[in-house]
Order: structure tokens, then C-alpha cells, then sequence
């Protein structure tokens, strides 16, 4: 797994990055919020890497927990966030029973799956999610028609037209509501992007 060598190192730069990130943490909040009004709480953190944002949520009022894919990165989670649970899960594969939950967060943790693989992988997050519940994918935004694969840091990634990808939504079952796009701050050039989503 190309996280498992970088698991300290990708803790050390992302996990107060949203202190610098009002737009993905008001988003996050709202999502918090909504879950909150389902009167379900639980929530998986899906990639949920070192596990800060398993945190916040969480902090926020949900019974959070977190999959990851990477040891490294399950084990650096349950070593600084010790009170909370997390699991290694694939996305498409998670250990959860139909409809348990009342959201699913995915903060650019979908970004390195391959556009063919992406319909099997929100139905799953469908399966798992009660109806009326939330799903928040953040993602690499771009304004061609196309996704566009590119050399990540770690390993390959895709950003996503934001229409395509609620099209990729609402095929596997979901209603997309609210989007958020926003300036980048990095020399990609992507837009940020947020989608809020709900199982019917």
C-alpha cells in the first residue's frame, strides 16, 4: 500500500490542515449538522487516514469511526486517537451491516480510484448508509468534460467534472444536493471540491 511508507509524514502535513481549510471544514460541519438531524449518528470515515478528521467528527457529536486501506495509517489512528475505533476496510468492501449508518465521509480518499471503478464503490457506500442518510465526497475538481488522471504525490489520481460525478451519484442511488467549488491552493490547478449527497 503506497500510504504505509508516509503514514507519520502525511500525519505531520494534513492534520491540522484544516485549520487553514474554512471552506472543507464548514462543510464538514454542516455534514456533522445533517447527520445529526437524521437521528442516526453513526458515521464512517472511509480513507480516513490518520484518523484527525474521525476526530472532529466525532468532536461534533457523531459516533465516528474510520477505514482505512493502509496499516501504517490504522495503526497511527488508533495510536493518536486511541477512544476511537478504526478498521482496515476497502471502500468497496466496507465491514458494516446494510443501512447502519447515517453517513459516510470520503475527504479526498476516492481520488485514486479509477473512473470504471468508481460505480461499485458508491454502491457500496449506499448499501451501508440508512435511508436519509448523508454521504460528503471531497474531491479534485476540473472544468473539462472528462476526469482527468494525474501523477499524485503517492499514487495516481483523478479529478472529476463535478456534473459527472453527480451523474456517477445519482446512478448508484443517490440525490445530490448542495456542491461547493473553490479556488485551489495548490499548483495543480484543480478546483476544491465538495458534494453532499443523500440516500433516498
Amino acid at each position: 500500500m503506497a500510504y504505509d511508507g508516509i503514514a507519520d509524514l502525511y500525519a505531520s502535513m494534513f492534520s491540522s490542515r484544516l485549520e487553514t481549510r474554512p471552506f472543507a471544514r464548514n462543510m464538514i460541519g454542516t455534514f456533522a449538522e445533517l447527520v445529526r438531524a437524521t437521528g442516526n449518528p453513526r458515521v464512517a470515515d472511509v480513507g480516513c487516514g490518520p484518523g484527525h478528521l474521525t476526530a472532529m467528527l466525532h468532536d461534533l457529536g457523531l459516533e465516528a469511526f474510520g477505514f482505512d486501506l493502509s496499516p501504517a495509517m490504522v495503526a497511527h489512528a488508533r495510536r493518536t486517537q486511541p477512544a476511537l475505533r478504526f478498521e482496515e476496510a476497502r471502500m468497496e468492501a466496507l465491514p458494516v451491516e446494510d443501512g447502519a449508518l447515517g453517513g459516510v465521509l470520503a475527504h479526498y480518499s476516492m481520488i485514486h480510484t479509477p473512473p470504471e471503478e468508481l460505480p461499485a464503490l458508491l454502491a457500496e457506500q449506499v448499501r451501508v448508509l440508512a435511508p436519509g442518510g448523508l454521504l460528503l465526497v471531497s474531491l479534485f475538481g476540473t472544468e473539462g468534460p472528462e476526469p482527468v488522471r494525474f501523477d499524485h504525490k503517492v499514487t495516481p489520481a483523478y479529478s472529476w467534472p463535478v456534473d459527472r460525478f453527480a451523474e456517477l451519484l445519482g446512478g448508484a442511488g443517490f440525490v445530490t444536493f448542495a456542491r461547493l467549488l473553490h479556488a485551489p491552493a495548490s499548483e495543480r490547478g484543480f478546483l476544491d471540491t465538495h458534494v453532499l449527497a443523500r440516500r433516498p
